[in-house]
This record gives structure tokens, sequence and C-alpha cells, in this order.
């Protein structure tokens, strides 16, 4: 049974490692450094001086002070890693619109963006305020001590009390968050001082497919594509797993079952997105899932799936968030929330799940075990997280006359919470499908059949030509398997052979 992350490329990953390491030598350079002073001279005005470097998993931090000011005047100047990070260009573009939309919209602080370019000559660029701040939410949360190239974990040690107060600040971000409403899916951009969605969801699922994969950028949606329903999006992110599948070259499959194992969960994830089934499951109008029969409890009704959807990071944990620097009772607060990017208007039912970083690890990278030990763990504290949800909301509604809480509460109950985890995780999603949603989708399985012939329980699920499609499929990837390389797919071509396994 699949219970951790799948491989990606290991020849993609390196070949990133190789680009990645280039770029930091060169963008620490001193005539690098140069032309950051000189750029913020330019739009800020007056003489900078760059202070310190930091480097991040996706972009490069020049800070600057300004000659004769105190630290307060003290400027950001954030840069995508080049060659490394994807679409990085668009990428700016609506996490500038998104920084300034949540700076101006709601009352979650976050620092202003002085001036964004998506095309300078140092690269794609946001000069941001800094904000004063000691640290972020993961110091107080997290074991003290663990090496920094560890994932945080969080302490074991902590009193309730002050789990729930430093939860509840948390908290606080994602329901002032979910307040603001759109009528599409997609991401932010902003024109003449005012912001529409106009521009695709960008994913860290993207990003990581094309980086550390080599999938073919051409299999995404256009770079103006916006969705107008949640079961469209849920179709799309079904589209890039089997895609995942397909043109991930290496280290992808590691026998035939395995294969026919991702093939068949894609393809009945798939079915279920097509059939609008994905955006109703475990909600009152789930009328067709083997949980639904089981359940005789009132469920919660389904979000509006046609508008009304709110904003989604996909990166988003305690790391964002900004603990203030002026407490002089150390009471921890919120100085800024910071890292918009991979976020956008996405289907309302993401926004009602408990947060994933709740442990700090994945569930596909918990260790020893994988999902099923994460899985415990994880139920251990969410009680405790949703008291601190419960304490922050005050029975205020946040959907339908419902409070947030009991959203997520549900949400877990029902297993929503992995559907829509493993919605948006390529490499996860295997794990997540085979664990925790066939058998909530489709009923129990036939006993006899092995972990690694999982496809034979389910495979008479799969239309005629579904079916027929899958040993082709099987005896490709097994050839491609014997000669380690990274193809380079034209455009067409890419999208012609997608259309293709998506019987399209």
């Amino acid at each position: 049974m699949y219970k951790r992350r799948q491989k990606l490329d290991d020849l993609a990953w390196d070949k990133n490692d190789t680009a990645e390491e280039d770029s930091q030598k060169r963008m620490c350079e001193p005539s690098i450094c140069r032309q950051i002073e000189a750029l913020v001279t330019d739009k800020c005005g007056r003489p900078a001086r760059l202070k310190n470097i930091i480097t991040g998993g996706f972009n490069i931090h020049y800070m600057l002070c300004f000659q004769g000011e105190d630290s307060m005047s003290d400027v950001t100047v954030r840069v995508p890693w080049p060659s490394t990070v994807q679409f990085p260009g668009e990428k700016s573009i609506y996490e500038a619109a998104t920084s300034e939309y949540v700076r101006l919209k709601t009352r979650i602080p976050v620092p202003q963006v002085l001036h964004h370019d998506p095309a300078s000559d140092i690269g794609p660029i946001l000069i941001l305020q800094r904000v004063e701040n000691r640290g972020d939410m993961t110091d107080p949360l997290a074991i003290q001590g663990r090496e920094p190239s560890l994932t945080p974990a969080l302490n074991p040690g902590l009193p309730e009390s002050k789990l729930r107060s430093l939860w509840g600040k948390l908290a606080w971000v994602l329901l002032e968050l979910g307040k603001p409403t759109f009528p599409r899916i997609g991401s932010l951009v902003e024109v003449e001082d005012s912001f529409r969605i106009g521009g695709r969801p960008l994913t860290q699922n993207m990003s990581s497919m094309t980086q550390l994969a080599h999938i073919p950028p051409a299999i995404f949606p256009a770079e103006s594509k916006t969705f107008a329903t949640a079961d469209e999006w849920y179709l799309e992110l079904a589209n890039m797993h089997l895609a995942q599948l397909l043109f991930q070259h290496n280290d992808v499959i590691s026998s035939e079952d395995d294969c026919r194992n991702k093939y068949v969960a894609r393809q009945l994830f798939r079915r279920l997105a097509k059939q609008g089934r994905l955006s109703t499951f475990g909600f009152a109008q789930d009328n067709w899932s083997a949980y639904a029969e089981e359940v005789t409890r009132p469920r919660l009704p389904t979000p509006n799936g046609l508008a009304d959807f709110r904003l989604w990071c996909d990166d988003f944990r305690p790391a964002n968030v900004l603990r203030s620097d002026s407490d002089a009772d150390s009471v921890d607060k919120v100085a800024a929330v910071i890292d918009w990017e991979f976020t956008y208007a996405a289907p309302t039912q993401f926004a009602l799940d408990p947060p994933w970083w709740l442990l700090f690890e994945t569930p596909e990278m918990w260790r020893p075990s994988g999902v099923d030990e994460w899985s415990k763990a994880y139920g251990q504290r969410l009680e405790a997280w949703l008291k601190a949800v419960e304490e922050q909301e005050d029975g205020a509604a946040f959907l339908d006359g419902v409070p947030l809480s009991q959203h997520m509460r549900e949400s877990w109950e029902t297993g929503r919470f992995w559907l829509n985890y493993a919605a948006r995780k390529s490499w996860a999603f295997d794990a997540i499908f085979w664990n925790f949603l066939d058998e909530r989708f489709f009923g129990t399985r036939d006993a006899e059949v092995p972990d690694e012939e999982l496809w034979k329980a389910r495979i008479d699920l799969l239309s005629y030509e579904e079916q027929q499609a899958m040993e082709p499929l099987v005896k490709r990837k097994m050839q491609e398997s014997e000669e380690r390389i990274l193809v380079e797919w034209e455009p067409d071509t890419a999208s012609n052979y997608l259309a293709k396994i998506l019987l399209e």
C-alpha cells in the first residue's frame, strides 16, 4: 500500500540543484548587489545601501536601508530564483496584486508593495516595506534546537492553553482571509488601482511539476484562463494528476502494476470530477458515495460552486506569520503576514478544511510510516485547533450561517480534508487516494486483492475506452523507464498526447 510521497524525477531534481547553486552564486555577486541598490535608489528616490541577503526556497531577499534613516524605513527586495522558479514574471504579478489586495481589503497586516516589475534588468522584483518583527510563528510552536535543514516539528510539551493561544493567531488570519469572495477561480491582478481575477490559478503543484519532474508547461491552463465553477477547477486538477503520470519520464513507476494502480486511481478521480461529484463529496448533496450511504446524521450543504470563491494560499504555514516586536509582555501578536505566492481564488471547499500544517510536516513525508501515522497524530491535535478557531470566531457564522470550526470538524470526519489535499498534490495523490478516499468513494475493496494490485479491485469502474488505453500506457512507461533522459516536448505534441489519454 502506498504510504508516502511518490518519487519526483531525480534527474530533473539534480538539474534543478545545479541551476540553483549557480543562481545563488550569481545573485550574490557584487555587481548584482550594486544593481539592487541602484534600483531601490531610483524607485524610492533616496540613496539605498544593502544590509543583508536572505535566501528562501523560492526567492532571494535583499535587505536595504536608507542613509540617515532608522530601520523603520528599511525595505526588502524580493526576487524569484533565476532558472529554478517557474513562471517567475507571472508569479510576481499575482503575488504583488494579492499582497496589496489583502493589505487594503482585509484587517490582515501585510507589508506594503512599494514597487513591482515583472521584467526588470535583474528579473521580476517586488520592493516591500520592511516590518519590524521578532521572528515567525514557527519559533514558539516548534521543538527548539533541531537542525535548520529539517522540517520543524510541533513541540509536544506545549501546554494546551499556550498552543490554543498561538494557534488562535493563525486561526484569526484564516478567518480574515476567508471573508472576501470572488466571482471566478483564478489569480488576482491589479489594473489601474483596482483588483480582479484575471489570471489562471498558479499553484505550487504546477511549479513542482515543471521544476522537479520536467513536465511541459503546455499542458497547463493558458495564463489568462480563469474558471467559472468549482467543478471546472477540480477537473483541471485531476487532469494535472494524469499529466504527471504521462509526462514524468524518470522514477514515476516502479513496476507494471504500480503504473496500473496510478492510472486507475487518476482516471477514477477524474471521472468523479467530470461528473461534478468531487465538489459535493461529504456534503448534504452527496448522494453518490459509499460514505453517504453509511452516514445517517445531517450534513452541511455544499458551498455555492458558481461564485463566492475564497482566497487560498498553497504555501501558507506558521512561517508566513511574523510576530510583533513591540510587545512588552511577550504575548505573541501578528506583526505581518508575508509570502503570498501561490495564492488564488479557489473553491470554498478548500477554506473549509482544517489546515494541514498543524504538525508542520506533510502527511506524505511523515516519518517513519507515512500517512496513517500522520492521520493519527493529527487527529490527536485537531480538537485543540478547533477550540482555537471557536475562540476567535466567537460564534460568528462563516458560511451558510455555520461557524468555520464546524465546517472544519465535518471536513475531517467525512474525509473531505483528504479529497482536497489529494486534489492539490500530485505526488501525495496515490497514498491519499488508496488509504483515505477509494473506499469512501466506492465501498470496501475485495480483501483478496493484494496491495500491489489495487487496480484489480476498481478496473471494472472504468469505461471500455479507459480500460483499453491502460495497457499501451503501461508498455510505454516501462519502455521509458529503461532510458534516463529529460524529454523536451513540443507544446502541440504534449497537448495532443494528454488529450488522447483524456479521451478528448
